[in-house]
């Protein structure tokens, strides 16, 4: 089997198949990692770049692992020493790396859609590794696996996005993964970190009471608050946002069940979630992190294999 697109540019282009088969690609995958040797040469002649405009730690180390047990060629460009501090352009940039023979783009970036706009002016595999407030597929593929392992299918499941909404774009790429993949899905948080119409233009319920998000949910998707984003004050303070909608040991056993806690990182700690939480028993937050490699092994295998 084959992935229908040639990049990987966001949930909202790929179909349910697609994603079935990166899932079933990424359990195959996960077994190899547990090996002693965990290196396969699958992609011992493919060039990829790395290219993060943006500050990166977990999504930027997992990819590089993830290429390098698929035994690629991969390079490494930082923008702050690059000729683009310099003034150059993207697409200069772009083509400049296209030059010395790359066959994929793993790219992040501030401005929404700058994938998109290389992927019509470049013949390379673009992968999206996050592009503003639009997209993060990979962490929903990785988050959707994750929800798999633990509970054996997405369908029917009662996935609840606790934080700030309007804000990120990991909560548009799970929106639009457990839609299509026959998840129940639910937005939670502030008024204020809630896009308007989001409940009926993306098929979400959307709560502003925490624990009535808790309730109902199976898993809770818990997000950090982006302030490097937000142009205007939108909570009173970080202390006010905890006390309100933090993930909290006490909130969690008032439940009278158990739900399953997980977070896609960086996690402020005592502000959107407890330490508590974070590191107890119902959180799958290090496994997120551990299937992150096996997910991106499986998108740019499954990318390299659509390669003309």
């Amino acid at each position: 089997m084959q992935l229908s697109t040639k990049h990987l540019l966001g949930i909202k282009d790929i179909s349910r198949e697609d994603i079935s088969l990166i899932l079933s690609t990424a359990r195959q995958f996960k077994e190899v990692l547990q090996r002693p040797v965990k290196k396969v040469p699958s992609l011992r002649e493919v060039t990829i770049v790395n290219l993060f405009y943006e500050n990166s730690t977990r999504t930027r180390i997992s990819f590089e692992l993830a290429e390098k047990r698929l035994s690629a060629d991969t390079i490494n460009f930082s923008t702050s020493a690059s000729s683009v501090s310099k003034g150059e352009t993207l697409l200069d940039t772009v083509n400049n790396i296209l030059s010395m023979k790359v066959d994929m783009v793993v790219m992040r970036h501030s401005a929404s859609g700058a994938p998109h706009f290389l992927a019509k002016h470049i013949p390379a595999a673009i992968v999206n590794a996050g592009d503003g407030i639009n997209e993060h597929p990979t962490q929903a593929l990785l988050d959707a696996f994750s929800i798999e392992e633990k509970l054996g299918s997405l369908a029917g499941k009662k996935v609840a996005l606790i934080g700030d909404i309007m804000h990120s774009r990991v909560a548009l790429s799970n929106i639009h993964l457990l839609n299509k993949m026959g998840a129940e899905v639910m937005v939670a948080g502030p008024p204020t970190l809630i896009p308007k119409y989001i409940g009926e233009a993306l098929n979400v319920k959307v709560e502003y009471d925490l624990k009535k998000a808790l309730q109902w949910c199976d898993v809770a998707n818990v997000l950090r608050i982006q302030l490097e984003r937000q142009n205007q004050v939108l909570f009173s303070s970080l202390r006010e946002y905890n006390l309100a909608y933090g993930v909290s040991r006490k909130m969690l056993d008032s439940l009278g069940k158990e739900i399953i806690i997980m977070h896609p990182g960086p996690i402020n700690r005592g502000v959107e979630i407890d330490s508590d939480v974070a590191d107890g028993h119902q959180s799958i937050i290090l496994q997120q992190v551990e299937n992150g490699v096996a997910v991106r092994m499986a998108v740019l295998y499954l990318l390299a294999g659509k390669r003309e």
